[in-house]
């Protein structure tokens, strides 16, 4: 099941961000708090 993940703001004016890498692969399971990208 997809759940929508909320990048969260690192600044006020922030609006958008990048993903440089993803921590987990496609089914892989993951605990609420687990960091899945960078």
């Amino acid at each position: 099941m997809a759940t929508p993940i909320v990048m969260p703001r690192l600044g006020d004016f922030m609006t958008e961000g990048v993903v440089t890498k993803f921590t987990k692969s496609a089914g892989d399971k993951v605990a609420q708090g687990e960091v899945v990208a960078e």
